[in-house]
């Protein structure tokens, strides 16, 4: 039960480390986008291929970790997503940015498809949850400590030293993974052949997923990466402002990771199956979201922000219990794989909805309907899930039952 808890706490600071690689640039965009002479369309442009990279690097990075294991793909890729952040500080112009950025998501893709197989190799389905959205919450303490963090290094240091030293913190990481991690022993358990993203694909448990989070997953990638633009852009916040807005943001940002995984074990320990447990709470997520969004659109910068901080942790409550979904529903050799499927289709959703349509849509008709549109992305997806993933119960797989009907009927 302890080592339990050691590897949580393992997940958490990788995936705190990973999101503050990630948030620098658009904190101190605001000062340094004139030194590079690149506006709101180039920027869009540089988050396009940091998506599309996160995409196409979730697929390797899903057979990754089925290959080889959690602890060896989950630390390749932490040392490739490191080494990417720190060469952002030698970017000199726009076009550089977009490769180290390409780079970047190539390899923090891994991130979560390696989290939640973690956690389905360590905890039972109704503590799953629970763990993840402890791991969830470093992405909140990232970014509640990051932007003042980024923003006094960036001021006093300079920002090349910002980029070094964050990505720094990942090597810091490493040894203590890979002396630490191990599967935990189980007895009478054979080892199974890993499945391939193609495979997984046959599946609708797998589409029903990844569309989920093609339609959800730009929702957050937007609010991280272009609210610090909107708050000096649109609300006119000075660096230190916007700085502290962000923290108080991503602090309410983090209740909604942890509240999220608590309510749905709460309820399954209170005997509600794994389905309807998630589902119910994803469900109340989806129809709270459009409500928090109006933070958009209020005059009051004080409620504007306060429900910025609302709208994030709706969706981080939302994530935490979308992110355990392929642990529910596919056996361990098939996690990896399902969870690089989901991210690919959401780094792709992220590319579309968070990188281009922003980068080219905001100049023009402004940040509104951008963000109220993607609000309602949530009960689409609801519906999604509850038509393709049923009740979440376990597929069966071919080496499982040779049986074509059974086969037949786990796909259907």
């Amino acid at each position: 039960m302890r080592m339990r808890w050691v590897i949580v706490s393992l997940l958490f600071f990788a995936t705190t480390i990973n999101y503050l690689d990630r948030a620098i640039l658009g904190v101190i965009l605001p000062e340094i986008r004139d030194k590079f002479h690149f506006g709101l369309q180039a920027y869009g442009t540089i988050q396009m291929v940091f998506q599309f990279a996160y995409a196409g690097g979730s697929l390797l990075g899903g057979k990754l970790l089925d290959r080889y294991g959690t602890r060896v793909g989950y630390g390749i890729a932490a040392a490739v997503w490191s080494l990417a952040a720190m060469l952002n500080a030698f970017a000199g112009s726009a076009f550089q940015f977009g490769l180290f950025r390409t780079v970047l998501g190539f390899g923090e893709s891994a991130n979560f498809p390696a989290c939640s197989k973690a956690a389905a190799e360590w905890f039972p389905p109704d503590e799953r949850a629970t763990a993840m959205g402890i791991v969830n919450a470093g992405t909140n303490l990232a970014n509640i400590f990051g932007p003042p963090l980024f923003i006094l290094i960036a001021f006093t240091l300079g920002w090349q030293v910002c980029f070094a030293i964050m990505g720094g913190l990942g090597f810091l990481w490493l040894p203590f993974w890979f002396l630490t991690y191990r599967l935990p022993k189980q007895t009478g358990v054979a080892a199974r052949a890993k499945l391939t993203i193609g495979e997984v694909m046959k599946y609708k448990q797998a589409w029903g997923y990844g569309l989920a989070k093609f339609l959800t997953d730009p929702v957050w990638w937007f609010y991280l990466f272009w609210l610090p633009t909107y708050l000096t852009d649109v609300r006119h916040f000075t660096p230190q402002r916007r700085g502290m807005a962000l923290m108080i943001v991503y602090s309410i940002s983090a209740v909604g990771a942890l509240m999220g995984g608590v309510v749905s074990s709460f309820l399954m320990k209170r005997g509600w199956t794994v389905g309807k447990a998630r589902k119910m709470t994803l469900l109340f997520c989806a129809i709270v979201m459009p409500a928090c969004t109006l933070g958009v659109v209020v005059q009051d910068v004080r409620l504007a922000v306060l429900l910025f901080g609302l709208a994030t942790a709706t969706h981080q409550a939302w994530m935490t219990n979308l992110f355990i979904m392929p642990a529910d529903v596919f056996p361990s050799q098939a996690v990896g794989s399902a969870n690089g499927f989901g991210v690919c289709l959401g780094g792709l959703g992220g590319a579309l909805f968070s990188g281009i349509i922003p980068g080219t849509v905001i100049p023009h008709i402004g940040y509104v309907p951008v963000l109220m549109g993607m609000s309602c992305f949530y009960i689409i997806a609801w519906f999604i899930i509850h038509r393709m993933m049923g009740n979440l119960e376990m597929v069966t797989l071919r080496e499982d039952a040779p049986d074509e009907a059974l086969l037949a009927q786990s796909r259907a």
